[in-house]
């Protein structure tokens, strides 16, 4: 091999090594015990433990890959209108079936950030640039920058931008000669594959190109006139290859069992503040929880912004370094206007001030499809595009004299050093208990009856249910869950993050609450006992530590029987129905 190349081949391995170090360092505390720890946003890290349980699922035992019929008994769950991540899930399926789901999300997180920042610097390295060092910052802050950092800590999705570089590739492409129907019909593949990764990552790349290639058309109308036909026939071949592909998903997700209509919460409750967008992320060197409470929108994991103050600087610097490029220009550009959008439908200072004044893209809350975008994430675009512009300016400034270089070079160490990551912060899960560690399980419930586990499978109050259910590969199916689906359907197919409650379900919940039942003017044993057959239940477990237990363990009693203690948990078996 020449010097040349060897150094070259060095240079790759070294960089896609720096990322898969800085990615285990960022995720140690998940690595240190996946099965017993989670991620700040336990919610989501549940739900991803399940996804990753699907896909083992859908290898090993037959499931479907659009709906899953082992969660949310006997309905189901909608696959396609869920963040379901099959295009990692499935490939995970070995791992997940050998190590268990809990691996999985961990692999999951950790080759989101170091898989993302690997595909940046091969894209930037070679195909856009000549220097080494400068790929290497691009694909740093594309993989590493805040925003993903922070949905890394339980969003993994929305740090999986691994194919998003090959889009792009490919759409710059588009307006070489010969390239219709081979880089069209690639560009397809690629839009499916994304779909399966993330849907709402490929809506922000989707809008962001169209920004880009419309602000380009305009500053170089007369290239734009020349390729553009070819550009057109290439996309409308990309169109049609990623149309064929996804028309049975989509059909699924939109008009199939389990599909619902916009989001349970307004997308602008969480939004970019100004003060945000040059603070340091609360998981950096330089930052701190309190100094970044102050400035976000509420929500941790969306917090897509927080830049500090050095990159903004040097962002700028690199816009005015690419001045003359008008693909610079339009992708600076695009980047403003995804970043505005971000804002919602007011600028407001921080979590509590407001400027008074309305963001001039608020309206787009209001758009259909967009109005399922959650606010800040639109500022991922931005982000992305300015770890582009940071490497383009760094290989620009690569040709430029010593006195120019060691300024540009000082000021991206300064702006990225104090963004340093710590490790993400997890928190010890509650251990699992024995009669599903040991199998004791299996003993209790036959063919395809379900264990009803107490809290129920849902969000926040019943995450322990389904994280147990998950780390399970759901072997045994359960009622209810944490997903999104149709409040009521067919009545109401607003989205909800729960199924329509049952009548056990309200006075399960009323129990752990407050201790005391909800006024009844029904039986309650047969009330509870339909609920259970509806749900066919096999066995009721009720875990340990819950509010209120003796009050949920009386009533339980009363309908099911005297209790079987074992290990920590009360169980029922569910009596067979009347003949």
């Amino acid at each position: 091999m020449a010097p040349a190349s060897a150094r070259r081949a060095a240079g790759d391995v070294g960089a896609v090594l720096s990322y898969l170090l800085l990615a285990a360092w960022v995720m140690r505390g998940l690595w240190a015990a996946p099965a017993g720890q989670v991620l700040y946003n336990p919610d989501d890290h549940g739900f991803f433990l399940a996804m990753m349980a699907h896909g083992e699922r859908v290898v090993y035992h037959g499931e479907s890959l659009f709906y899953f019929t082992r969660l949310n008994v006997p309905t189901g769950v909608n696959m396609m209108a869920n963040t379901s991540v099959l295009a990692i899930s499935i490939p995970l399926a070995p791992f997940t079936h050998a190590l268990g789901p809990a691996v999985a999300v961990a692999m999951m997180a950790t080759g989101a950030l170091a898989g993302t920042a690997t595909a940046w610097w091969w894209v930037l390295r070679r195909h856009l640039l000549g220097s080494g060092p400068a790929a290497w910052i691009g694909g740093l802050w594309t993989g590493f920058a805040p925003g993903f950092l922070a949905h890394a800590n339980g969003q993994p999705n929305l740090a999986s931008g691994f194919v998003v570089p090959f889009i792009v590739w490919q759409v710059i492409r588009l307006r070489e000669p010969a390239r219709i129907l081979r880089g069209g019909s690639t560009l397809g593949v690629l839009v499916a594959l994304q779909a399966f990764v993330g849907e709402e990552f490929l809506l922000l790349l989707a809008i962001t190109m169209a920004l880009i290639a419309v602000s380009y058309a305009a500053m170089r109308w007369r290239e734009a006139l020349e390729a553009g036909p070819r550009f057109l026939a290439g996309l409308a071949v990309a169109v049609l290859v990623a149309g064929l592909l996804l028309a049975y998903p989509l059909y699924q997700q939109f008009r199939g069992p389990g599909h619902y209509t916009g989001l349970p919460f307004p997308v602008g409750t969480s939004a970019t503040t100004l003060r945000s967008v040059a603070a340091f992320p609360r998981n950096a060197i330089a930052g701190s929880v309190a100094r970044a409470s102050e400035v976000s929108s509420g929500s941790v994991t969306e917090e897509s912004v927080f830049w500090g103050p050095g990159a903004c600087l040097m962002i700028l610097v690199s816009i005015a370094v690419l001045w003359r490029s008008a693909a610079a220009r339009a992708a600076a550009l695009a980047g403003l206007v995804m970043l505005v959008l971000s804002f919602g439908t007011r600028f407001r200072l921080d979590r509590t001030a407001t400027t008074g004044a309305g963001s001039p893209l608020g309206f787009v809350t209001r758009v259909p499809l967009l109005d399922l975008v959650t606010t800040p994430r639109y500022a991922l675009a931005s982000t992305t595009i300015a770890g582009v512009l940071m490497a383009l300016a760094a290989d620009r400034v690569h040709g430029f004299r010593w006195f120019a270089r060691v300024p540009y070079w000082t000021g991206i160490a300064l702006a990225f050093v104090p963004l340093f990551p710590k490790p993400l912060p997890t928190s010890p899960a509650p251990p699992m208990p024995a009669f599903f560690a040991d199998g004791t399980w299996r003993s209790y419930v036959h063919g395809d009856q379900t264990v009803v586990i107490v809290p129920l499978p849902s969000m926040r109050t019943g995450r322990t249910a389904m994280r147990i259910a998950a780390l399970n590969t759901f072997a045994f199916p359960v009622p209810r869950g944490y997903f999104m689906g149709p409040q009521n359907a067919p009545a109401d197919d607003r989205g909800s993050w729960s199924p329509p409650p049952r009548f056990t379900v309200t006075v399960l919940d009323q129990l752990r609450r407050t201790g005391t039942l909800p006024p009844i003017s029904v039986d309650l044993r047969r009330a509870m006992l339909a609920d259970l057959r509806y749900w066919h239940a096999g066995v009721v477990v009720l875990l340990p530590d819950m509010p209120h237990q003796a009050a949920v363990r009386g009533v339980l009693a009363d309908v099911l029987g005297t209790p079987e203690d074992y290990g920590g948990v009360a169980v029922w078996r569910v009596p067979p129905p009347p003949t």
